[in-house]
């Protein structure tokens, strides 16, 4: 069983062998950011290649069970598990290998901001929050959160976190967009219908092997008190950074941009994370100006707006969370709000994919 097409089994084992002959060079960790980038992408290879090899496997192990069923044995039960593993690791790969694109690999900046609506979206906010960082453990990935603005009655105004790990803005650029709630308002006493929206924007984290020029006579620097968003895993600092860029971007469009840090313990630092932030978003304003300049995949790739919602969570009349790009959808919306949001990015991912493989 060796793929050819697509997943290039044998092309990755040569990959392998020349970027294990890169590390051995004296001079390899002269240029200790080149050299991550490296071995970064031999890791990722060779677990392609395992993940392939385990599949190997499990094919062997599926053809010795239906030999044993045909003599006569009762291993339908084990035979339907091997079955079973084998589908779901295959799904894995194929949904492995479709990140290739040039950010896929990097840490992902997640900001969230309500719509109108004040309290209502605030708190639908303070949701999808939670929602990405239980997300964010059920894949062991790290979050660190950057800033965190508290709502005056419930949830956030505002809030941005890091989500560190392998192909974390991979699978998370799936997730950009705006999110629509339908709800009976626990704030409203005469329990009415509420829709509230929420904006979530996530761009790649850029490092130094990405060069964003920024005019400074165009940022705006403004020092505020952090708030903290409580809990044990937000540092509690004195003072905030934020960072406003209102310029134009490369298609001539005018583009107002802001990036807020409370998480350092200086002034300074907190500075140099925001322009870390604000050069992230910036970079992905223009990654999709240059997505839609190729005609690829317009409704997701275009700038966010508020009557383009990508995913709506219905909690009355009817449990519902539907995703508008790909049809998937689910009535387990516990599920979701609790993390579980692996088959809507994975259908996206599916989707996208099929949409290059036409053009």
């Amino acid at each position: 069983m060796r793929s050819g097409g697509i997943f290039d089994y044998d092309q990755r084992k040569v990959k392998i062998m020349e970027l294990q002959e890169q590390t051995q060079d004296p001079n390899f960790w002269n240029d200790p950011d080149e050299a991550r980038k490296i071995m970064k992408r031999l890791d990722h290879e060779k677990n392609m290649v395992g993940s392939w090899d385990e599949l190997d496997d499990l094919r062997d192990s599926i053809q010795v069970y239906l030999q044993f069923l045909e003599e006569g044995e009762d291993v339908e039960g084990e035979l339907q598990q091997e079955v079973k593993s084998l589908e779901k690791k295959l799904e894995t790969l194929e949904l492995r290998n479709m990140l290739r694109g040039e950010d896929d690999h990097r840490d992902a900046v997640v900001t969230f901001n309500p719509g109108a609506g004040g309290t209502e979206s605030q708190d639908w906010a303070e949701m999808l929050y939670r929602m990405y960082t239980r997300w964010a453990g059920k894949n062991d990935y790290d979050v660190s959160v950057i800033e965190y603005q508290q709502g005056d009655v419930a949830g956030l105004k505002s809030a941005t976190i890091q989500i560190s790990g392998d192909y974390a803005y991979g699978y998370l650029k799936a997730e950009s967009g705006v999110h629509r709630l339908v709800r009976i308002s626990p704030f409203d006493s005469n329990s009415r219908r509420h829709t509230s929206f929420c904006s979530v924007f996530v761009s790649p984290l850029v490092d130094d092997t990405i060069e964003i020029d920024i005019n400074e006579s165009e940022v705006e620097l403004q020092r505020f008190h952090s708030s903290g968003a409580g809990g044990q895993n937000v540092n509690k600092v004195e003072t905030g950074v934020r960072l406003i860029w209102e310029g134009k971007l490369s298609d001539g469009s005018k583009e107002r941009v802001v990036a807020e840090c409370q998480q350092e313990r200086s002034q300074m630092q907190n500075r140099e994370k925001a322009m870390i932030l604000l050069k992230s978003k910036i970079y992905e304003l223009e990654k999709q100006i240059k997505e839609r300049e190729k005609q690829k995949l317009e409704d997701s790739k275009s700038k966010i707006e508020w009557g383009s919602q990508i995913r709506s969570y219905v909690f009355h009349p009817y449990n519902m969370v539907k995703d508008h790009r790909t049809d998937f959808e689910t009535s387990n919306t516990d599920a979701v709000m609790d993390g579980d949001i692996d088959d809507f990015i994975n259908a996206y991912l599916l989707s996208i994919s099929a949409s290059a493989k036409t053009e």
